[in-house]
């Protein structure tokens, strides 16, 4: 989580400093980012129903771990390293 916050307060200050310069930001346009999630949800429904034709519940397959890190990327508190040497 702390990843998180540093990356948005870092984004945060390029901004005021882009605006204190009247600089125009070289970030893509808000529908060009929710073009970029679309396509990581999207990515991720195959799987998922897959999971749930084979008999998996629903809350089993959405949490499965190459869906969940795929989309967001390794999120605190989920280390499977320890899970896996069990």
């Amino acid at each position: 989580m702390k990843l998180y916050l540093l990356s948005l307060g870092a984004g945060l200050l390029v901004g005021v400093i882009y605006s204190l310069l009247n600089v125009r930001s070289p970030a893509p346009p808000v529908v060009a980012l929710v073009g970029l999630l679309g396509i990581l949800v999207g990515e991720q429904i195959v799987p998922v129903v897959k999971r749930i034709f084979a008999g998996d519940p629903v809350s089993v397959s959405v949490r499965h771990d190459e869906t969940t890190q795929h989309v967001f990327g390794k999120l605190p508190g989920r280390d499977t390293s320890k899970r896996d040497a069990t």
